[in-house]
Formats: C-alpha cells, structure tokens, sequence
C-alpha cells in the first residue's frame, strides 16, 4: 500500500500554510502538482497580491485537478484560519449574502491552493465599498473564427483611443485566446455607470475598426470573425481572472501583463506556469504602476450620455 506524501507547510507573511497531497497531480499534460502550483503563486507573490488585494474574490477550485469537476466558489468555508481575511458581499435579487476571500497578502492565496484554487476571479471593486469599482476591465474577447492577428489590431486601437483620453491602460493576456487591459478608475461611481461609460468606449473602438471590433449584445447575431469588447465584464458580480492567476487548462497557461510593445509578436499560449516565473524574474512586475494613479470616467459618461441621445441603447441586461 502507498504511502500518503507528508504534507508541506510554507512560512509566509507570517502564518503557516500547510499544503496537503502536494503530489497529486494537477495538470497531467505537464506533469505539475499541488505542490508546483502553490511554488508558481510565492514566485509571483507581488503581483498576484497586488491584483488580488481587498476584492472580493470568486475561486475556481479543482479538488480533483484539472481532470476532475470544476468548483466555482464564492464562499469561504467554515473551519478556514482566523487569520484569513473575507468581505461580506449581498446579492440582493437573491436576499443572499456571502462572506468571500479578501486577499491582503500571500498567505490567503496560498491558503486557496491548498483548498485547490486554480484560478482567482476578484470583483472590480474594494471591501472599503464594494459598490464603487476602482476598476475598469477592458475584455477584448475574440469570437470563434477570428484570429490572433485581430485581437493584435484591435488592442492597438483601444490603445490610441485610451492615449487620446490621457489614460493609462495595463495590458495583459487572458490566458485564453484574448487580450485584456485594466485601467484604474476614482472610486465614485456605481457599476451601472462604469459599464455605461465601458459601453461608449467599446462603441469608439468599434467605430475606429468596424470590420474588426463588435459591441453587438447577443452572441448569434455577432460577427464570428471580430473581436467582441465585452463591456459586461464591468457589471456587479461579474468577475475574469487576474493577473497572474493560472487558467484552468491542460496548457497551464496564465493571464501575464505585457509591455505594449509585445503586443504584436505575442501568442496566446507564450505565458505558462513554467515560463511565467522567469519572465517575472527578468522584467519585474509589469503591473507594479498600476495603483499610482486613478482615472475620472467622466469623459467616458460624457460619450455614453452623447451616443444615448443620438438614439443608441444603454447597456443591456446584465444578467
């Protein structure tokens, strides 16, 4: 009979965490473990914290590895350390509420590898008031038949429209098969408003590459060969992965920032578990800068107010 590994305890931020069956396996394809992924995170530790820090924040579990069932859990369950931090977010259509995982270093992300966290979906808002977002989530999210090359172009034109406005965008892969960029944004205004002000950029973007971009809200009467920029990612409760968060596929693959200079040699698949923590090491945090400077959505609104006077809809349902 077996013998069961010991687990390992990792001394961080000073706490233990201990990491049980660190040899089960999680991603096959590669040959990695528990145990690898929870070395991937401290080798990203800053930037993983820093994408992470005081949101709420959504995990997808996979208790069996990536061969097994996927678990979406919003929940931090009983029995979790007294040291780790939460923030308690309602859902009102529901009259629910749920106590969520707030990462305020790297002993709450260690402690969600070892409750088999792969991926981290933190809201675009702060515990401070979780009903402000200090976010605001550009997702340009290519359809079925549209290729690399379109999302290159698309991104490069979401660039210029955002160097028009005199704001900085942080790029990074999605660690799928789209590119997305992260402005931050004065905490002032309630989500309905930042996926209004979302929507009138997407619009711009669509206007400057029509043949290349879609705003078009249901999915069967879009384009397949454009590059839907997916103003819905802003809404309350709505939530993509991290910087730095792993993505729960075979490919090991993870959402990187970038350099805008890479954008037109990179390829989806280049970022992995296995080459992530060398580029880290080599070019520090790309992301480092992003917190130092906070953007006003009111020239955004501004167009949202002008585009809904011409006779264009708002935002759709979020739901």
């Amino acid at each position: 009979m077996a013998t069961k590994p010991p687990a390992v305890e990792l001394q961080v931020d000073q706490h233990t965490v201990r990491i049980s069956n660190p040899d089960r396996v999680y991603f096959p394809e590669l040959g990695l473990t528990k145990l690898d992924l929870a070395t991937y995170y401290q080798s990203v530790g800053d930037g993983i914290v820093r994408a992470l820090r005081e949101r709420p924040c959504m995990l997808h579990r996979f208790p069996d590895g990536l061969a097994g069932d996927k678990v979406h859990q919003k929940r931090v369950p009983n029995g979790a350390p007294p040291w780790l931090q939460t923030v308690r977010v309602t859902f009102p259509r529901y009259n629910r509420h749920a106590d969520e995982l707030c990462v305020t270093g790297l002993g709450e992300v260690l402690w969600a590898v070892q409750m088999s966290t792969v991926e981290f979906h933190p809201w675009n808002s702060r515990r401070a008031d979780v009903e402000k977002p200090d976010e605001w989530r550009i997702d340009l999210d290519p359809m079925p038949d549209c290729d690399f090359a379109t999302v290159r172009r698309v991104t490069h034109v979401a660039h210029a429209v955002l160097d028009e406005l005199g704001i900085t965008g942080y790029p990074k892969t999605s660690g799928g098969h789209g590119l997305h960029i992260y402005v931050r944004i004065k905490p002032e205004h309630g989500f309905a408003d930042v996926r209004r002000a979302a929507l009138a950029f997407a619009r711009e973007v669509e206007r400057r590459a029509p043949g290349d971009v879609t705003t078009t809200w249901w999915r069967k009467d879009r384009d397949p060969r454009t590059v839907f920029v997916d103003y819905n990612q802003n809404a309350r409760d709505h939530t993509i992965a991290s910087a730095y968060s792993v993505r729960g596929n075979q490919r090991g693959t993870v959402s990187t920032p970038i350099r805008w200079d890479e954008v037109d040699d990179l390829e989806p698949d280049d970022f992995t578990l296995l080459t992530v923590p060398a580029r880290v090491a080599a070019l520090g945090e790309l992301h480092a800068g992003i917190d130092d400077v906070a953007f006003d959505l009111r020239p955004l609104l501004d167009w949202a107010d002008r585009d809904e006077r011409s006779g264009l809809e708002g935002p759709a349902d979020a739901d």
